[in-house]
């Protein structure tokens, strides 16, 4: 495929990776990274600002998604590299650009590893109440590190098999659901509307809702970073496309549809799940024990996820020269297996911060890791932009998928992402988001310009030598 020039360079510099991800596995991992806590937890939080308008909150973060998916695709089948978006904003928009994506999106998954991991020794003490939860903290992460160091190959197998119980799950809640709703009188979707209206807490509750959404739908970029290793990554990128645009309306909506069908909002936005409501409500035996173990399985599959795509951001970086030349190294498998040490940072920063500050430590974790993925997103979007227009200047080949309705959908969706980041300053509890956010991005460029701007330039040079 004709294309214009210079991308060549940074494909080159991060080759060694195996290329061992089926199609099957890619869409898998795709629609299985959307599939998580954010749907099984955190949709009760999104319920409870915005009552049952909260099913227009998610479509609107629906079509966001979809959106960023459009853009995503389009520049992965031209670019197909593991250091992906933070590698399209380097080449299309500047290096520095490229250095605060790939960092800013590297911190905020890093430290989601480390809120992952410590769900899940709270969930085991659902079943093992006397064992000490930092047991499963070393039990879980160690099984998840040996699975990432081994092949990209064994990463893909067992996430795929987490997405299919994911998956799974929700197929047979919504069956159950469905049945529910057609079989009984007092459920119906005339619930939607008896405890105060469809908007109860107004079109900013819903708005605020939509914030939450984009949390739930995060990981679905996975798949560009993934597609880097895929066998087939054009086939791939584009199947995976279009089975996300079919799962995420259908799991989303679908599911939040027969929830507030059955559970009045007002009690689905309080205390536990709303799944395990449901399952009370219509009498279901250890539905406790059920929901507990599949979002157990959502957690680790997040963590496995996450400790995958860290590494190959770092590698990323390491092979642009903005970090230690050791991280861009690979065992004989092809794994960056330094990198995927450094990435474990999270859990024991976790860990630490969890026994020391147990009242303040999450919502700092947490207000970063926001920071980071909605600035990547929104940043996509402009790459996106960027990128089409120096395709279309420089002569670049008819690219094979290509995202409708340019410029102006990717300008609409970097609209909603910055609307959406502006959003948390006025929200009191996401409001630690810009305040820590802002400086952390300051202090990333300043690092940038201080200690990793001429290392880049040199590790170019050197590659251009190397070339000639």
């Amino acid at each position: 495929m004709s294309q214009p020039q210079g991308f060549g360079r940074i494909a080159e510099r991060e080759q060694g990776l195996k290329r061992r991800l089926s199609s099957g596995q890619m869409s898998m991992i795709a629609i299985g990274g959307a599939i998580g806590t954010g749907l099984f937890l955190g949709s009760k939080f999104a319920i409870g600002f915005a009552g049952p308008s909260v099913l227009l909150s998610y479509a609107i973060g629906g079509l966001i998604t979809l959106l960023l998916m459009g853009c995503l695709a389009e520049m992965t089948v031209a670019h197909s590299t593991s250091g992906s978006f933070g590698a399209y904003a380097e080449h299309y928009i500047g290096p520095l650009a490229g250095f605060l994506v790939r960092y800013a999106y590297w911190s905020c998954v890093v430290l989601a590893v480390g809120t992952e991991v410590t769900a899940v020794a709270e969930y085991m003490k659902f079943w093992f109440p006397s064992v000490p939860g930092w047991q499963w903290v070393c039990v879980f992460s160690a099984a998840l590190i040996f699975i990432n160091a081994m092949s990209v190959k064994a990463f893909g197998t067992v996430e795929y098999w987490f997405s299919t119980i994911k998956v799974s799950a929700i197929v047979a809640f919504i069956v159950l659901g469905a049945y529910v709703v057609w079989g009984s009188p007092e459920h119906g979707v005339a619930q939607y509307t008896a405890h105060g209206g469809f908007f109860p807490n107004g079109v900013w509750g819903m708005w605020i809702a939509v914030v939450i959404s984009i949390f739930s739908y995060l990981s679905v970029e996975m798949i560009a970073v993934a597609a880097g290793e895929a066998e087939d990554p054009e086939r791939a990128v584009k199947q995976a496309f279009r089975a996300t645009i079919v799962r995420l309306v259908v799991f989303y909506l679908l599911t939040l549809a027969l929830i507030l069908a059955i559970v009045p909002w007002d009690q689905a936005g309080k205390g536990g799940s709303p799944f395990v409501k449901v399952m009370q409500a219509v009498d279901i035996p250890y539905a406790a024990g059920v929901i507990n173990f599949i979002v157990l399985v959502a957690a680790l599959s997040a963590m496995n996820s996450q400790l995958y795509i860290t590494t190959r951001m770092m590698f990323s970086l390491s092979r642009a020269g903005h970090a230690p030349a050791a991280l861009g190294r690979l065992t004989r498998g092809g794994t960056p297996l330094n990198a995927l040490l450094l990435s474990t940072s999270g859990i024991a920063i976790a860990t630490v911060l969890n026994v020391l500050y147990p009242e303040t430590s999450f919502t700092l974790m947490m207000a970063i890791s926001m920071f980071g993925a909605l600035f990547t997103w929104m940043m996509i979007f402009v790459t996106h932009y960027f990128f089409r227009r120096r395709w279309a200047r420089e002569g670049g080949a008819r690219l094979s998928f290509r995202m409708p309705g340019f410029p102006a959908l990717t300008l609409l969706g970097a609209l909603a992402m910055l609307a959406i980041l502006l959003t948390t300053y006025f929200t009191p509890v996401f409001k630690m988001t810009l305040v820590f956010g802002v400086p952390f991005l300051l202090a990333l460029s300043a690092l940038y310009y201080l200690l990793f701007r001429k290392r880049g330039e040199q590790a170019a040079l050197r590659a251009e030598l190397e070339r000639s």
